[in-house]
């Protein structure tokens, strides 16, 4: 199936733009709920993402050092939220210990518009 560049952009432009926070998680969430309280071992508000551009086409999660950690666990997972929704997750491509309280932060991570589904 042959999707255009404009199509795949409407996807990652609603990731970038609607994006309120980026959690680890210990589970994979299914739910909001999930996301941001029952698997949340952390957070940053308002996470920098740029993009899309490129082939694929992908948005960038900006590297940062600043989240909070707010439980102590191993994060397998990673959401992005709104205020209201879950609206992305995939598993972390290593598992990460998070201890209550220590800051927390990322490399640089791509969404590329191939990943998207469901």
């Amino acid at each position: 199936m042959l999707v255009s560049d404009n199509t795949k952009d409407a996807s990652l432009n609603y990731i970038k733009n609607n994006t309120t926070e980026f959690h680890y998680c210990s589970q994979e969430p299914a739910t909001y709920a999930e996301a941001t309280i029952t698997y949340s071992l952390g957070y940053k508000t308002s996470p920098t993402i740029t993009g899309p551009t490129g082939t694929p086409r992908a948005i960038t999660i900006e590297a940062f050092l600043d989240g909070l950690a707010t439980g102590t666990g191993v994060a397998t997972y990673w959401a992005l939220v709104s205020g209201v929704e879950l609206i992305a997750t995939n598993a972390l491509s290593a598992s990460l210990n998070v201890v209550l309280g220590f800051s927390m932060g990322i490399d640089e991570y791509d969404i590329n518009a191939t990943a998207i589904s469901n």
